[in-house]
């Protein structure tokens, strides 16, 4: 892939001289931010990174829209500046920005554009995508850029996330290059699951106001479609994905997703770096919400905790009898089409419990397991975070048979909680669960690699005393962001110091109407 960012030859350039945590500024700028803003795992990775960081010495703050749920959760906030205009193409939006500011945590600022982000979902309804998400979430980038000089002084990292927020660098490195203070900003992109990357025609380049070079192969184009995520990994100045394994898995065809070139392409600027959790919140030696709190050094109350599970849910009350669960959307992607193949037929002898929801065929699915196996199996929609805590204090066995997993955080807790991951040896599930010793990995995704894994799993739970030493090797791994965030601090610092950054130079009244952008200086909202 080519380099895209372009600097002339008659401007001056610097280097960024090296900082340390303490002197960083790092926004994060995504589409998603646990508690308030979550449809899966991407809020609790940005929420997850962001936090740590702060608490490594960083200045953090993140960037969200103002979905409706976030506008109902009651959350105490602050206005900033009055009613501001955003130019997402030939049109001007009225957009309002809130702060979020809690004691230890990031300030959040929430992009409040009713028309956009007042809406029932965040990406869609009834399994269908908003036919104006490009839009949508254009507006939220550019609101986002600027909010910037303002708010987040440098040196400034701006850490964008998956497609949602692709467009931040695009639009930093085109419609605001060479324009201070934008040209001092390090440009960072996450791809936490490039699945989703965010395709829409053509014509939507010239609606968001893009220059029309940035449509070509090199950038935004990607059989004959604009690609938000393929623009913003071309404009970045590195782009990290969610583990080590995965990143060598979306540099190959068969695991690229049609991008596998262009992650060739990135070179040294692309890297895996493993998602962490939160291990104060995830620890049953102090978890308020399980029946019984236990630890790695007395499993006395894994028991009663099973005990509780298997009455909350229905299910017999035998402690004898192995209890796999899956806490997991219900989509293709985490292997439910192998659990529907017959898997729960082939272990009459197993209780099975089911969290979460998603597409109706899956649900209908597991929902006919749970019809035909009453005593056994159970599929509970309601998913909430106390609940999952219940189900993995009473667990023996995690289920994830996933297609790909580019990091996961489910197969992490499990084993602070004792339960053994019975998972497909992809991305992060590789590269955090070890093979016989904290858990049971299978490599094809079929029915019988599955039922295999399964199945070895099992014999060992039949041998207590070889299943216990698992379960206390399992519970006593690290798996706190200290090391990831470790990692990205290094990758800022290395960032910064390889950008060559513009000399200031404000651009000429007829550049910025040429860009259809208002002078910054006046049009960032005081704050």
């Amino acid at each position: 892939m080519l380099r895209t960012r372009r600097r002339s030859a008659a401007k001056t350039t610097v280097r960024a001289p090296r900082v340390d945590a303490s002197a960083l500024t790092v926004v994060h700028v995504a589409a998603e931010y646990w508690p308030v803003a979550q449809i899966g795992g991407l809020a609790e990775a940005v929420h997850g990174l962001a936090a740590h960081q702060q608490r490594a010495g960083a200045r953090v703050m993140a960037i969200v829209p103002f979905y409706r749920g976030v506008r109902q959760a009651g959350l105490s906030l602050e206005g900033v500046g009055r009613p501001w205009p955003v130019r997402v193409g030939k049109r001007d939006e009225q957009v309002r920005v809130h702060r979020w500011a809690r004691a230890g945590e990031p300030d959040v600022l929430f992009v409040d554009h009713p028309p956009s982000f007042d809406r029932l979902g965040v990406y869609g309804e009834g399994g269908a995508d908003y036919p104006d998400n490009a839009q949508r979430f254009a507006l939220f980038s550019l609101a986002a850029l600027r909010l910037l000089p303002e708010v987040a002084p440098g040196p400034l990292v701006l850490h964008a996330h998956d497609w949602h927020a692709a467009l931040v660098l695009v639009y930093l490195r085109t419609l605001y290059e060479g324009v201070a203070p934008y040209s001092r900003m390090c440009a960072v992109l996450s791809v936490h699951n490039a699945g989703y990357q965010g395709h829409f025609p053509p014509e939507s380049v010239p609606a968001v106001g893009l220059p029309a070079e940035t449509y070509d192969w090199r950038r935004l184009e990607w059989y004959g479609r604009a690609n938000w995520l393929k623009g913003g990994m071309s404009y970045a100045d590195a782009v990290v994905t969610v583990s080590p394994t995965h990143a060598a898995e979306l540099r190959t065809p068969v695991g690229g997703f049609g991008l596998h070139e262009a992650f060739v392409g990135l070179g040294d600027r692309f890297v895996g770096i493993l998602n962490g959790i939160d291990c104060d919140a995830w620890n049953p030696a102090t978890d308020a919400l399980i029946a019984h709190r236990f630890s790695a050094a007395d499993l006395a109350g894994k028991g009663p905790c099973k005990a509780a599970l298997q009455q909350e849910l229905g299910l017999t009350v035998d402690p004898h009898i192995p209890l796999a669960v899956m806490s997991a959307r219900l989509v293709a992607q985490k292997g439910f089409d192998l659990v529907l193949a017959g898997l729960v037929a082939r272990f009459p002898d197993v209780q099975f419990a089911f969290l979460g929801q998603g597409e109706e065929r899956y649900q209908a699915g597991v929902g006919a397991l749970a019809q035909r196996f009453p005593a056994r199996v159970v599929l509970e929609r309601n998913f909430h975070d106390a609940l999952e805590h219940r189900l993995l204090a009473g667990a023996d066995i995690l289920l994830m048979p996933s297609l790909y997993e580019p990091c996961g955080l489910t197969q992490m807790r499990a084993q602070r909680y004792g339960v053994l991951p019975v998972a497909r040896r992809v991305g992060g599930l590789a590269d955090t669960i070890e093979h016989e010793r904290t858990g049971f990995l299978f490599e094809e995704n079929s029915l019988d690699a599955f039922e295999g894994a399964l199945r070895r799993a099992l014999e060992v739970y039949r041998d207590p005393r070889e299943w216990e030493i698992r379960v206390r090797r399992a519970m006593r791994r690290d798996f706190s962001w200290t090391g990831s965030v470790s990692q990205y601090l290094d990758l800022y610092r290395r960032t910064l110091d390889s950008v060559s950054v513009c000399a200031p130079r404000k651009p000429s009244r007829r550049a910025a109407r040429r860009r259809q952008l208002p002078h910054v200086a006046q049009a960032t909202p005081a704050v």
